[in-house]
């Protein structure tokens, strides 16, 4: 079926913070709606490549070798490998395009892990 998905309508379904929600897929890939706040672990992905957009909010990237502010209209790559943290001062709304399968801790497992994730 072919609609249209409405992003503001989407993240209002949902409150939890750092808990992925799969709101489309293509070519093997999730587009997935996630809020934050705080600071998330330090974590990498041996085979992902992944992509924040930034919905609403400002997000710090933060890497071993740099920092990087994202703000809303903008988004990042981060490449396989690299080690990376994602922080927000308060509530940011971000649209992620990943390889469907790609967990969110990388390969870090700890209480912010969300192994199965819900549609929305």
């Amino acid at each position: 079926m072919i609609d249209k998905v409405n992003i503001a309508e989407k993240f209002r379904y949902f409150t939890d913070l750092w808990s992925p929600k799969i709101v489309g897929e293509l070519n093997n890939f999730h587009v997935k709606l996630v809020k934050i706040a705080g600071e998330f672990v330090w974590h990498q992905h041996d085979v992902e490549d992944e992509m924040f957009l930034v919905i609403q909010g400002s997000l710090l990237m933060q890497m071993r070798d740099k920092d990087v502010y994202i703000n809303e209209g903008e988004f990042i790559i981060i490449p396989h490998g690299v080690e990376h943290k994602p922080v927000a001062e308060s509530e940011c709304q971000i649209m992620l395009f990943e390889p469907k399968g790609t967990l969110n801790t990388g390969n870090v497992q700890d209480e912010k892990t969300v192994e199965v994730l819900e549609w929305v």
